[in-house]
Order: structure tokens, then C-alpha cells, then sequence
């Protein structure tokens, strides 16, 4: 379990680090990253929220 444990910390921050690249350059580019950024994170509130209130432990 600890492999796939590091591979997903170096994949998620190759991402940030992708993404805050594109947030730097600014322009259209930039703005719709934002807002796929903050779409992504109220959608996985949402159903972290949905989960946890139908039984789920914090761990899943």
C-alpha cells in the first residue's frame, strides 16, 4: 500500500504544479482552469458530504 501511496503524492503534485503554471501564464487560458479548479472541489465536498452522511468513515 505504500508504493501506490507515493506514486499518487508525485502524480498530485506534477498536477499542481501543471496547473499553477497555467494559473500564472493568466488570460481565458487561466480563468476556465480556475473555474474547473473550484467546479472539482465543491463536487468532491458534495459527495465527501453524501458519503459520510449515509455511513461512510472518514477513511473511505
Amino acid at each position: 500500500m505504500f508504493n501506490p501511496l507515493m506514486l499518487l503524492a508525485a502524480e498530485a503534485s506534477g498536477v499542481i504544479a501543471l496547473r499553477m503554471m497555467k494559473l500564472m501564464l493568466g488570460g481565458r487560458s487561466a480563468r476556465r482552469e480556475a473555474n474547473l479548479m473550484v467546479s472539482e472541489k465543491i463536487k468532491a465536498t458534495i459527495e465527501a458530504t453524501a458519503s459520510l452522511a449515509a455511513g461512510a468513515t472518514a477513511a473511505r
